[in-house]
């Protein structure tokens, strides 16, 4: 289980990393779904891999970026429904 767990971590980790790299350089939107959906998803299998090691404030971290993710994307979502709406 261990090695799942760290596995999950360090994909968590690779998606973080990748969003904002992704976001500097231009190539995603902070309001998009990609990047949105990468920080929702880095951000809980970050909270997973920090709770099986009983990292209590990074879990508490990555609970937060979670949030703020799952926030975005949502938001994301609904500028998607009301622009195809519009048009």
């Amino acid at each position: 289980m261990d090695i799942v767990m760290g596995i999950v971590g360090w994909a968590g980790a690779v998606l973080l990393i990748a969003a904002y790299a992704l976001l500097t350089a231009g190539r995603l939107s902070a309001g998009g779904w990609a990047y949105q959906a990468m920080n929702l998803v880095g951000g809980l299998a970050l909270v997973a891999n920090c709770i099986s090691l009983s990292a209590w404030p990074s879990a508490a971290l990555n609970v937060v970026w979670f949030g703020i993710g799952l926030v975005g994307l949502l938001r994301s979502r609904r500028r998607r429904v009301a622009s195809a709406s519009v048009e």
